[in-house]
């Protein structure tokens, strides 16, 4: 998979509900639940359930440091 597929295929998610499993350093994992509120070439943007916005990077999904998935 190329970062332009992943791209694509979140664009394709936009205003959609995500889940987004973020594995961190030492087996340390964060899960976050929002919405694709916006996308942008090299990153997109997630509106958390609790009202906070946080950017991850096409990037990031490509060396699976984060993992999507919709419901």
């Amino acid at each position: 998979m190329t970062i332009a597929k992943i791209k694509n295929s979140i664009d394709k998610k936009l205003g959609d509900n995500v889940k987004i499993i973020f594995n961190g350093n030492r087996n340390k994992k964060e899960e976050y639940k929002g919405i694709i509120t916006e996308t942008y070439n090299y990153i997109f943007i997630v509106k958390l359930d609790t009202d906070e916005t946080k950017s991850f990077s096409y990037s990031d999904v490509l060396t699976n440091t984060i993992e999507i998935f919709f419901p």
